[in-house]
């Protein structure tokens, strides 16, 4: 039975440590509390409506039925992905993922980075869809709908477990992360790349740390992530850049200092993405605008929609990414003239005729 929940106040109030300020109704939900005040200021007296300050982390293990997903869009460099984990507590503000959480019946807004789930058995499905004749190999995108180096990975662990198995199987992998964790795996991933099956992206918003942590407040700071860059390249993993979000008259001054601290660290390849706000992330988004730099939040949200045909989001293949019109016309020509000044090579194609299928253990061995 779906968890009735309350809702934030009309004035949500920054939550430290968090991206969202309220729970923000998912799309399917049926039902929703809504506080009246009565007139005798008592709506808010013992805090029934207003999230908790310090809202705790929840984990809820659940055993995935598939593991492996694919897709045919024609903006993005793979088809196949696979996500250890939904939810994500680095809690970004701009996350595109966070609608996903309305499948759930949970609030796209505080609850995506609170009530996460962890697939246990994510390792185990994805070696017995490596394993089923006639698999074609083609790259995986490791973590894409949300990090597969988040937070609760540091103990979980369900990030590495797939590492290991598509390590075993010579199987082509591509990572991108915000965090500096995945530095943990270098003993898997510097063999990887000596073979050509690996690379990383590092997703870098702002190089300003108090902007950092108010847009994606439990994900490494600016300067761990560069530092994260060169660790990977000091290991021989080819490694990447990725400006996402640039968010216009609040990120996109930092363009080219991120385009140009990375490729110092040892980026050799660099990407970007702009703001992308579908479903709920609209109204989440708004709030923190509200919150953090009201004074320019009217002026953000009309640049957006400039470059989105008039709308907050427009989901069209060949736009959503970059958009269209002045001011996104003005983001491409300032990426490709400060990618071409820093001379940025490409990362290698990953191999995929090293792939060997796993050998699983047949239980009618036992009957023998």
């Amino acid at each position: 039975m779906p968890l009735e929940r309350k809702t934030a106040r009309p004035q949500a109030n920054a939550i430290k440590g968090r991206g969202a300020a309220s729970w923000v109704p998912g799309r399917y939900e049926k039902r929703q509390v809504e506080g009246e005040d009565d007139g005798w200021d008592t709506l808010y007296a013992e805090d029934d409506f207003t999230p908790d300050p310090r809202p705790e982390t929840r984990v809820t293990e659940e055993r995935a039925r598939s593991i492996i997903s694919r897709n045919q869009s024609p903006d993005i460099g793979f088809s196949q992905s696979v996500n250890p984990y939904r939810g994500c507590e680095h809690g970004c503000v701009y996350c595109f993922a966070r609608p996903s959480h309305a499948y759930l019946d949970l609030s796209p807004g505080l609850d995506f980075e609170t009530r996460l789930f962890a697939k246990t058995n994510a390792a185990e499905l994805l070696r017995k869809e490596l394993a089923k004749p006639g698999y074609v190999p083609h790259p995986i995108a490791l973590g894409i709908n949300t990090d597969g180096y988040q937070p609760i990975e540091r103990e979980r662990r369900i990030t590495r477990e797939c590492l290991e198995a598509l390590a075993e199987a010579r199987h082509p992998v591509s990572l991108i992360t915000k965090s500096a964790l995945i530095a943990r795996d270098l003993d898997l991933l510097a063999p990887m790349a000596r073979q050509g099956l690996v690379s990383v992206m590092l997703s870098v918003t702002t190089l300003d740390n108090k902007l950092s942590s108010q847009l994606e407040p439990r994900a490494a700071a600016p300067h761990t992530r560069i530092k994260t860059i060169a660790a990977l390249h000091e290991a021989g993993v080819p490694v990447g850049v990725l400006v996402a979000p640039i968010i216009p008259m609040v990120t996109d001054r930092h363009l080219e200092h991120i385009l140009e601290a990375a490729h110092a660290a040892g980026a050799r390849a660099a990407g970007y993405v702009l703001l992308r706000l579908p479903h709920e992330l609209k109204q989440v988004w708004r709030e923190w605008l509200e919150l953090h730099v009201p004074e320019r939040a009217g002026h953000v949200m009309s640049l957006v929609q400039q470059m989105r045909g008039g709308k907050d989001y427009d989901s069209r293949f060949g736009t959503r990414m970059r958009g269209e019109g002045p001011f996104a016309d003005l983001i491409a020509m300032r990426f490709a003239k400060a990618r071409k000044r820093l001379g940025f090579p490409d990362l290698p194609p990953l191999r995929r005729d090293a792939f060997r299928a796993p050998k699983l253990d047949s239980p009618q061995g036992d009957l023998f």
